[in-house]
């Protein structure tokens, strides 16, 4: 394969708030950070246009907010995964790649709106687009909202990264004989349970024929694998 010829022209690109806390499991590892974003450089040099939904775990999480009421909770998670936002956009501008972070939940001074339209152009010139705020709707996820933007911008394919190397029939981190997958369908991953996205995100996925790889983010040129098409993690298709 041309390495200098990636198999996706548009992808998006879900990390998790986890992901950018690093070994620190709370707040911001600025060393993992910058590691991504030289990745996501490389494949903006490749041409690839990226659109990013980041979760705010590191920072919040909904779920654990004990008897707090759920729309509350999850505004302050969206509020979370804004500041992650606007971390990896300032990570990204230091090394020269151009950024625009749009929000769900309109906060003009620190960021644009979410306008569809508006994305489509920015990545069309080039400008890798963060999506902040989830979906501006409580009771949904942060995968959902990437599988709603990839299928509002028109992506080729989600990849998300994540801390294990692929989908497995169980945890691997509990069971020595798990089992990992190289392909599924959305329908296995909603028949089996499989911990991959959250069934309303796959959902969507299906509906939508969006194909969604997981794969590893410890070493962060993975993600630069993935925009080549090299067989890295596990590949969910719709059929």
């Amino acid at each position: 394969m041309d390495t200098d010829t990636p198999k996706y022209k548009r992808i998006l690109l879900k990390l998790s708030g986890e992901a950018l806390a690093g070994d620190k499991k709370f707040g911001l590892d600025y060393t993992v950070m910058n590691a991504i974003s030289q990745s996501i450089k490389k494949c903006v040099d490749l041409g690839v246009e990226i659109a990013i939904v980041v979760g705010g775990g590191n920072f919040w999480r909904g779920r654990s907010s004990g008897a707090m009421d759920r729309t509350r909770a999850d505004h302050i998670g969206m509020l979370g995964t804004t500041m992650n936002a606007l971390a990896v956009a300032d990570s990204l501008e230091d090394i020269g790649v151009v950024v625009r972070v749009q929000t769900a939940i309109a906060m003009q001074a620190v960021a644009e709106p979410y306008v569809r339209n508006r994305a489509v152009r920015h990545l069309e010139k080039g400008r890798v687009v963060i999506f902040g705020c989830g979906t501006g709707n409580p009771f949904f996820s942060t995968d959902t909202a990437a599988s709603l933007r990839a299928a509002e911008i028109g992506a080729n394919i989600i990849l998300k990264a994540t801390m294990v190397d692929g989908v497995y029939d169980k945890d691997p981190h509990v069971y020595t004989d798990a089992v990992k997958y190289d392909t599924l369908t959305f329908s296995e991953v909603l028949s089996k349970g499989l911990k991959v996205m959250d069934s309303t995100a796959a959902s969507l996925c299906m509906d939508n024929q969006l194909p969604l790889l997981v794969f590893n983010l410890n070493n962060p040129d993975n993600i630069v694998a993935a925009v080549q098409g090299e067989k890295i993690g596990t590949l969910v298709t719709a059929e």
